[in-house]
C-alpha cells in the first residue's frame, strides 16, 4: 500500500520538527519519520546540550506557536564578555546598545525538543512515524518514494532530509560531502554557584579550544568545554573532585564556589558541509547540509533560517499553483542560503584556528582585534546584530509574518 503525502521530513530531532511545523503552517501535508521514540528525544539524559536561540530564531519559534512553552526555561541573554586567555583587551556586547530585548536566550535541548513535540502533536497537518527508518529512496521527475523499515512505501513530491550531520538519506541521493576533524571534544555539564549571573554569557579562549559559560536559569550554567581530543579523554576520566578542579581553574571564582550538578558529556567536533543542498526532488536541512564548530553556538540558528527561507519559498511556490519539489523552487532555497551558510562555516572554523592558536604574533593580533572591534560602536552593533540574525534579507518567519 502506497501512502500518500506532500512532502516527507526525515528526521524528527530539533531542525527535523521545527521543519515540520514551518511547513505544515505553509499549508502542506506533512509526514515526519523519526527512527527514535520521541519521549527518548526528548529525555533527561538523552542529550545534556544546551543551544543558544537568536533573537531572530525566537521570533520564528514564535510563529510557529512552540515559544511560549519554553518561555519557563529560558534564560534571558543580557550580555556576552569575550576574552582570550589573561589578555587585558575583551569584547563586551550588551543588549542595551542594540534595543530593549535579549540578545538571544539559552535553553536546555531537552526543552526545546519537548516544546516542539507539542506543537507538532497540535497541528493537523502533520503525520509521525516513530520509531520509523528509511531503508530506500526512489526518485523521478513528479516526486520520490520512501520505503519505511516495516514495509509502508510513502509517496511524496519532496524529501526534506534532517537526520543529521550522517545523514542517510543525503547518502542514498549520492550527495558528497566534506567532513574535517578538529581534533576536539566538547565536554559539556552543568555547574551550579553562589552568586547571580546576571543573564551574562562568557566565552574564554583557551588553548585547549573554547570554554563557553552558558547561563541558564537559576544560580546555574552549562560549560561547554572544548579541549584536545587526548586531553579530553584524560579529563573525562578523571574523579570528580580533580574533574570539578579543572572546571573552576578555567572558570574562575567570580560567582562563588562551584559544583557540577548531573551527568557529563562529551562529542567529537567535526565540519561537514554538503556538496548540494538540493538535489531532485529533495532538499538538506540543518546539520545535514552543515555541522559547524560550536564556537559560536550558531548552529541550530542556521538550521532555523534553513527552515524559515524553505517555508517560505515553497509557500510561494504553492500559491502559484506549483508543487513543494518544483526545482525552481528549490533553486531559489539553494541560491538563498549559500551566502550564510559559507560565511558561517568559514567564521565558526577561522576564529577556531585562530583563536586555539599559540604563537605569539598571532595571539597579539587576534587581542589587538578585539580590543578594536570593542572599541568601535557601529562595528560591534553590527557585529551584535549579525549575532541576533536580524540582518540581512529576513524571511517572513523572521518579520513577524506567518
Amino acid at each position: 500500500m502506497i501512502e500518500r503525502s506532500d512532502i516527507a521530513v526525515v528526521g524528527g530531532g530539533m531542525n527535523g520538527l521545527t521543519a515540520s511545523l514551518a511547513l505544515a503552517r505553509a499549508g502542506h501535508s506533512v509526514t515526519m519519520i523519526e527512527r527514535e521514540e520521541p519521549a527518548v528525544l526528548s529525555g533527561d539524559g538523552f542529550d545534556g546540550r544546551v543551544s543558544s536561540i537568536a533573537w531572530g530564531s525566537r521570533l520564528v519559534l514564535d510563529n510557529l506557536g512552540a515559544w511560549d512553552a519554553m518561555v519557563p526555561h529560558a534564560q534571558p541573554i543580557l550580555e556576552i564578555r569575550v576574552s582570550d586567555r589573561d589578555a587585558p583587551l575583551f569584547l563586551h556586547y550588551d543588549h542595551k546598545d542594540v534595543g530593549d530585548h535579549p540578545l538571544g536566550y539559552i535553553l536546555e535541548n531537552r526543552y526545546i525538543r519537548r516544546a516542539l513535540d507539542a506543537a507538532v502533536a497540535d497541528e493537523p497537518g502533520i503525520t509521525v512515524l516513530a520509531p520509523a527508518s528509511v531503508t530506500a529512496m526512489e526518485r523521478d521527475g513528479t516526486g520520490a518514494n520512501l520505503t519505511i523499515d516495516d514495509g509502508r512505501v510513502l509517496r511524496c513530491s519532496l524529501v526534506v532530509a534532517c537526520d543529521g550531520a550522517m545523514s542517510g538519506v543525503r547518502t542514498m541521493a549520492g550527495i558528497g560531502h566534506r567532513t574535517i576533524a578538529y581534533g576536539q571534544t566538547g565536554i559539556v555539564c552543568t555547574v551550579e554557584y553562589e552568586r547571580d549571573h546576571r543573564g551574562i554569557a562568557h566565552e574564554r579562549f583557551l588553548p585547549g579550544g573554547p570554554f563557553a559559560i552558558l547561563p541558564v536559569p537559576g544560580n546555574r550554567s552549562s560549560l561547554v568545554w572544548t579541549e584536545k581530543d587526548a586531553i579530553a579523554q584524560r579529563v573525562l576520566q578523571l574523579e570528580p573532585a580533580a574533574f570539578l578542579e579543572e572546571i573552576a581553574w578555567r572558570f574562575g571564582d567570580f560567582l562563588g564556589d562551584l559544583k557540577v550538578t548531573g551527568p557529563v558529556w562529551s562529542y567529537p567536533l567535526t565540519l561537514v558541509l554538503a556538496h548540494h543542498a538540493t538535489a531532485p526532488r529533495l532538499v538538506l536541512v540543518g546539520d545535514a547540509a552543515h555541522r559547524i564548530h560550536p564556537i559560536a553556538g550558531q548552529g541550530y540558528n542556521l538550521g532555523i533560517r534553513d527552515v524559515a527561507v524553505l517555508a517560505e519559498v515553497l509557500g510561494d511556490s504553492r500559491r502559484l499553483g506549483l508543487d513543494p519539489g518544483d526545482a525552481v523552487a528549490l533553486a531559489d532555497y539553494a541560491r538563498r542560503r549559500r551566502v550564510d551558510t559559507f560565511s558561517l562555516v568559514a567564521v565558526t572554523d577561522g576564529l577556531n584556528r585562530l583563536f586555539s592558536n599559540a604563537i605569539p604574533p598571532v595571539a597579539l593580533a587576534r587581542d589587538l582585534g578585539l580590543g578594536a572591534v570593542e572599541r568601535i560602536p557601529p562595528l560591534k552593533r553590527l557585529f551584535m546584530r549579525h549575532a541576533m540574525g536580524t540582518v540581512g534579507r529576513l524571511p517572513r518567519l523572521m518579520r513577524g509574518e506567518g
